[in-house]
Parts: C-alpha cells; structure tokens; sequence
C-alpha cells in the first residue's frame, strides 16, 4: 500500500493527516478504546466525510450554490459542486434549472432559509439575470454565511457596477423604471457582497480555486454542525485533554487507550474527537460494534471490506 500504513487491530482509531510530510511515512495516532471496539482509519488520498450529528438539524443543506446557469453550470460551477459533494458538504444546486420567468421560486427561496451558507459565483452575465440578483438579495438577508467567487470579474465591477454589470443594469433601468426601488436593492447586493472576503479566479488556478474554497468552507462550517458532546456535563475538558494528547500535526506516533467501565462515554468521546478533527484528513471512516460485528459469520471480513472501501480498495 506504498506509503500508506494499515492497522488491523481491534478497538484502534489510525489517522494519518494530508498536510504534506518531509518523511516518507507520514506519522500516525492510534487511539486505543479496548471496551467498545470503535475504529477511525484517516489516510491521504481522497474524500469521504460521515455526518455524525444525532438530532434533527434546522437545516436542510450545507451549502447553497447561487451562480449563471449560462455562464458556468457545465464548467467551474459544475467541478466546484463535485469537490463539494466529495468532501461531504451537503449542497444545494439548482440541478432542474428552475428558472422561469421573473420571479424567484418558493422552492430556492426555502432552501436559501434552510442553509448554513451561499457560496456565490459571480460571473460576467451574473447581473443580467434578475433571477440571480433576486436570489443573492435573500441570501444577504438571511444572514447565513457569504462565500463570494469573482469568476472572470473584478471584484471592483462588481461594486461599482461597471463593464458588463453596467450594461446589465441599463436594461434594468429601463424594464423597471416604475420601480426603481427594486433596481437599487440589486445594486446595493452587488455592492455588498463585494465588500465580502472571497476570491477572484483570475489569480488563481481552477483546481487551487476550489481547493481553498472548500477548505475555508468547511472550517467555518464545521462549529455549526451537531456536536455529541451537547449536553454532557465535564466533557469539553475530556476533549481538550485529547486533543492535547493527540497534537495533531506533529511529526511522532502516539498510541492512545481510553479505559473506562461501560456507560462512562468512551464511544461517544471517540465520536467527538473524530467530529472534531475529521476536517484536518481526507479519507475517513468510523466503525461502530466491531466486537458485536466480528463474532458474527463473516463478521470480520465485513469489516475489512468496510475499512479497505475507505482506501477505494474492493
């Protein structure tokens, strides 16, 4: 398996991070909970990421895309959805092009209220499309969290609306001359979201564009999503002491053992630290019941095929 190491040992969590190492081997923490058999397996290769949260979330989705269907659907929006998906954001994107006529649908409309965040692709057509500018004034209103991309704009045509934001917004002008109220809601959206921190892709190579988005999208996501340990009492404590232990980015190996009598929280620490740093690694999986599972027929392998599966191996 090259450079990446396999541990097959009962009541073991293996992380192995995806910043860049100077050695060959990449360093590693196990930690060890004898009672409940939990595993977490973290290698460099790709994206897969479990929701771990229990109870009911009022939202509905990660992330809303806002961009102009004609503009980047089937190019940078598409790639940008994909490396969403594949990093496990929850993402909304309007797949049926719903858009008919001049007024915006109860549909989008309920998903920008059910997101955490809007990840706003701004393209050259973006303004032309009242549509669009519909859609970015209720997200700027629902108060969730912006993530603008300048695609092939200036941010400054976007807040002062010049170039093809201008010509736009003659053609608004004129098509809405008895409500010239709604034409400067538009223009103060744009002028908004510019003033947002995000980033323009001519300074940037597609890849390493998305890349840094979804990183500092999941980073400011992840405090929003459930967390095991609400509600228990003493445990934030518990897990700053792992997280110590475990210093993540360090270049050793650590082996970690939680040792308790049934009932005290083992698992349900495992779960946390797990949700806690799961973003730090690529390749994630979590295995519940490995005792339970084992003595079962097959058990074992089961759970190997599970492992291995993380790793795209069959």
């Amino acid at each position: 398996m090259g450079g990446n190491s396999f541990i097959c040992c009962t009541s073991m969590l293996t992380l192995q991070p995806t910043h860049e190492s100077t050695s060959q081997h990449p360093p590693h923490i196990l930690i060890s909970e004898p009672c409940h058999f939990d595993y977490l397996y973290h290698t460099n290769q790709s994206s897969l990421i479990m929701s771990l949260g229990e109870s009911s979330p009022q939202w509905k989705y990660h992330v809303f895309l806002s961009f102009r269907g004609g503009d980047t659907r089937l190019s940078f929006t598409n790639h940008l959805y994909a490396a969403l998906v594949r990093k496990g954001i929850i993402t909304f994107r309007d797949d049926k092009q719903l858009e008919k006529g001049d007024a915006i649908s109860q549909q989008l409309h309920q998903s920008i209220q059910q997101s955490l965040a809007a990840v706003v692709v701004i393209s050259e057509n973006y303004a032309s499309s009242t549509w669009c500018l519909d859609e970015l004034k209720l997200i700027l209103e629902s108060k969730i969290d912006v993530f603008p991309v300048f695609y092939g704009v200036n941010v400054s045509d976007v807040r002062y609306q010049k170039n093809s934001f201008a010509e736009a917004f003659k053609k608004h002008v004129v098509r809405f001359e008895q409500d010239k109220e709604k034409v400067q809601k538009w223009r103060d959206s744009l002028k908004e979201v510019a003033d947002f921190s995000g980033w323009e892709s001519k300074d940037m190579a597609e890849a390493e564009l998305i890349e840094e988005i979804i990183e500092k999208v999941w980073i400011k996501l992840q405090p929003k999503l459930p967390s095991y340990n609400e509600g228990v009492v003493g445990f934030d404590s518990r897990v700053k002491k792992m997280n110590s232990l475990l210093s993540v980015g360090s270049q050793d190996i650590r082996f970690i053992g939680i040792w308790g009598m049934a009932g005290t929280g083992k698992t349900t620490l495992a779960r946390v630290i797990y949700e806690t740093i799961s973003s730090r690694f690529e390749i994630k999986c979590f295995l519940l019941n490995v005792r339970e599972v084992s003595q079962t027929s097959d058990g074992l392998v089961s759970l190997q095929r599970k492992l291995l599966s993380a790793f795209k191996i069959t």
